[in-house]
């Protein structure tokens, strides 16, 4: 009996993570918020798709896209800066992932400011009238590396600008 119960803890998380990775993907990017939410960025290992899934640790709320095709990949836009030099030059790295769903555009972030040592990572949801709404994540529960994406071919890279 104990040895059943054991079982059924060790299996109860990679069943509730279960919904947010299927047996063919990989995550890109992933981590839990403070409101008890989790965010995670997917894709096929063959790079047949990619998704965003946020939702409770119970139920994935928001799938995007919800088809998992190859065009999927052209639904979402990706731009980072990178300045070293350490405190002394005002040294950064910052990631953005971009995508439209239903009117709302969605920011996934990563940051990095020497200036303070401080880092920070979250969602911004924007809506057509230009309110932000900010879903601050948990940094030290962040999975796989937003950075990731510098070296794929098939996203659309934005210029920063800077």
């Amino acid at each position: 009996m104990k040895k059943l119960l054991v079982l059924f803890a060790l299996a109860l998380p990679l069943s509730i993570w279960a919904q947010y990775l299927l047996p063919n993907e990989e995550i890109i990017y992933s981590f839990e918020t403070k409101n008890g939410k989790k965010m995670a960025l997917v894709k096929d290992k063959k790079d047949e798709y990619i998704q965003y899934r946020f939702g409770n640790k119970n139920k994935v709320e928001m799938e995007f896209p919800s088809t998992k095709t190859k065009d999927s990949w052209k639904q979402f836009s990706y731009r980072s800066y990178m300045r070293g030099g350490g405190k002394q030059n005002a040294g950064m790295e910052l990631h953005y992932l971009s995508f439209s769903h239903n009117g709302y555009q969605y920011q996934v972030y990563k940051s990095y400011y020497a200036e303070d040592a401080s880092y920070s990572t979250g969602v911004t949801v924007t809506d057509a009238k230009g309110k932000e709404t900010d879903i601050t994540g948990i940094y030290k529960s962040i999975k796989g590396n937003l950075s990731s994406l510098d070296e794929s071919k098939l996203i659309v890279k934005e210029d920063t600008g800077l």
